[in-house]
């Protein structure tokens, strides 16, 4: 096969196609001795994969993922894959997590009064140690309304629920830095809603993630299975 037909039956440019055997992402093409490329119908799926792991894992965790797929054994290369599933099953379900978290802080909110709270309280509320919150105010994630000389902490109305969207998102697998630009993003009257319509938009992306690897995966299994056939183990019957 030509460059131009690898990359008409890939879905990528000319040149994105070499550019991705120069990266590693397929296995060099042989030379002819006029120097055009030749490749064959594992290119093709190869590329192919590569697109469907890129929108799954990100293109610089697919590059590594696929250069180890095509050198590695078929018991490796399957865990690779299964690792990745697993991943975004985690992910989903510390999403839903946070979702389910979220669902109860409005239960709450609806009945609480107004009392603030200390560290201790609060930190038991939440399920986290006193420490996550002396963090957390380090990180100007969640301020206490009040400090007293014995530095005892008193969480107001207002802090409490931004403690509460914080261990939600925390829970929904959000780092530091992303949690930092969600509550500085949240309303003060429509925090929680905000929080949740990040959440739906966090499921969403991993939906759309796992609809990509799963579009990968006939294309994963060609690479895989090429790669057993040439280090004379038998692949599995068609």
């Amino acid at each position: 096969m030509r460059t131009v037909d690898v990359a008409r039956e890939s879905g990528y440019s000319v040149q994105q196609v070499r550019d991705l055997e120069r990266l590693g992402v397929i296995p060099p093409a042989v030379r002819s001795d006029n120097g055009y490329r030749s490749y064959t119908p594992l290119h093709v799926h190869a590329l192919r994969a590569y697109r469907g792991l890129a929108g799954a894992v990100g293109p610089v965790e697919a590059r590594r993922l696929l250069a180890e797929l095509r050198t590695a054994t078929i018991e490796k290369a399957a865990a690779e894959i299964d690792a990745v599933h697993a991943r975004l099953a985690r992910e989903r379900e510390e999403a839903l997590r946070a979702q389910r978290a979220l669902q109860g802080i409005q239960a709450e909110e609806d009945g609480r009064d107004d009392e603030s709270m200390t560290i201790t309280q609060l930190a038991e509320a939440l399920g986290v140690r006193s420490s996550t919150l002396r963090f957390w105010e380090q990180e100007g994630l969640v301020l206490p309304e009040r400090v007293t000389t014995l530095r005892a902490r008193r969480y107001g109305p207002a802090a409490v629920g931004a403690a509460r969207v914080v261990a939600a998102l925390r829970a929904g697998g959000y780092g530091i830095p992303a949690v930092r630009e969600v509550m500085g993003s949240l309303d003060g009257r429509d925090g929680l809603e905000d929080a949740r319509r990040i959440l739906r938009g966090r499921l969403d992306q991993l939906a759309a993630r796992s609809v990509a690897l799963l579009r990968a995966g006939a294309d994963l299994a060609a690479v895989v299975t090429a790669v057993d056939a040439t280090q004379g183990t038998p692949g599995p019957p068609e």
